[in-house]
């Protein structure tokens, strides 16, 4: 059984209902010598999982069920491109994993469903947005939020550059194709046109291919909004080959490899701000009309009752806001006695889920952005 590097959320084998799942977080290193110690501490969680199995399952299964996992704190190249945080989810099938573009808290969870709270804490937040740098040799794709950026890592096997996607050889403006072929089965052309004319060919071949590839493995999965950041020359070009419906209007017209990554945050942050602000406005908005007409709630009673009867149709939690205690899903009451797990023992965490598994949106706000000062604010089906 291999390890899935998947980008898409939510996934379908998130939803499983299985025994045992394991979820298992924890922060990584993009660099030497910091991100040596990443397989040890994946180990140490390890031995958290195989701690709580040992409690219910035999230790042939027990045996089984980690191998896979075991063998993965050994393999190097896993653990050289990691991101900034990884989120890993198994069962005795199947094993799927996320390279996360900020760092989470080390976790390990074994139960009869996966915990993807943290994880729905990294992708569904309003601020979260792509930039594509692009220029006509090679792409960058970059993850922000209102508080930084980072690169995102693309697996080897995705082309970056325009050479590794199309080939070095130019191709010809004109006539049909020959009989060789160029990188990836491409057919060369040959005829007769100008040397500018087949440059320009080219740079549209790579930009569609760069196009149909962040579309397919990024914008459709995460669905966030795509800024383009290349030079004014190539803006006008890129959007009109495009057919990816989250590219945004507006973009950043410099050349990526020019500017540092807080620049480019601040720069972006300019363009995004405003929409963020908005959406966000309109989200609050449609809160107090909602509460105004008891069809939202901000007290965390009402709220986690409404979530147990799966009725929340959009919940907005403050970032970084913890409540203890943990719900009681047959009955829709908070539990704060006789906590066990303090690490994941947060009502505000299991309110996410539960909206989440039900099909209800959540969105992460800043204090400064919430409408209430208690921390949760639902607005509901029914």
């Amino acid at each position: 059984m291999n390890v899935e590097i998947v980008n898409e959320f939510p996934h379908e084998f998130l939803m499983e209902q299985a025994e045992p799942c394991i979820s298992i977080y924890q922060p990584t290193h993009r660099y030497r010598p910091e991100n040596q110690q990443d397989p040890i501490r994946f180990k140490n969680l390890l031995q958290k999982v195989q701690q709580e199995l040992t409690k219910e399952y035999p230790a042939n299964e027990i045996k089984s069920l980690l191998a896979p996992l075991e063998k993965l704190q050994g393999e190097r190249p896993f653990w050289a491109h990691a991101g900034d945080g990884l989120a890993l989810f198994a069962t005795k099938d199947r094993c799927i994993a996320y390279r996360l573009q900020r760092p989470v808290p080390e976790l390990a969870v074994v139960s009869n469903s996966f915990h993807i709270k943290p994880l729905i804490r990294v992708f569904q937040s309003a601020d979260r947005y792509h930039l594509l740098g692009v220029n006509r040799q090679e792409f960058k794709l970059y993850e922000g939020n209102r508080y930084g950026i980072e690169e995102v890592e693309i697996p080897g096997e995705l082309a970056k550059t325009k050479a590794e996607a199309i080939g070095d050889q130019v191709t010809e403006a004109y006539l049909g194709a020959g009989d060789s072929s160029g990188a990836a089965g491409t057919a060369m052309m040959h005829g007769h046109g100008g040397k500018k004319d087949e440059i320009d060919i080219d740079i549209e071949r790579y930009f569609r291919y760069v196009d149909r590839t962040v579309s397919e493995h990024y914008s459709k999965p995460s669905g966030l909004p795509l800024y383009l950041v290349t030079l004014t020359e190539y803006h006008t070009l890129f959007k009109e080959l495009s057919h990816n419906p989250h590219l945004q209007d507006q973009g950043i017209k410099s050349d990526f490899e020019a500017l540092t990554l807080e620049q480019l945050r601040d720069m972006a942050w300019q363009i995004i701000e405003p929409y963020y602000l908005d959406k966000t406005q309109k989200l609050v908005e449609s809160f107090e009309n909602s509460k105004a007409n008891g069809q939202g709630s901000q007290k965390i009673e009402e709220v986690v009752q409404a979530a147990s009867e799966d009725r929340i149709s959009r919940l907005m939690l403050e970032d970084g806001r913890l409540y203890p205690g943990k719900i009681d899903l047959d009955t829709g009451e908070i539990e704060t006695e006789n906590l066990q797990q303090t690490t994941v023992d947060d009502v505000m965490d299991d309110l996410a889920e539960l909206v989440f598994k039900s099909g209800g949106e959540v969105v992460v706000l800043p204090e400064e952005r919430m409408p209430v000062d208690t921390g949760v604010a639902a607005i509901y089906r029914w």
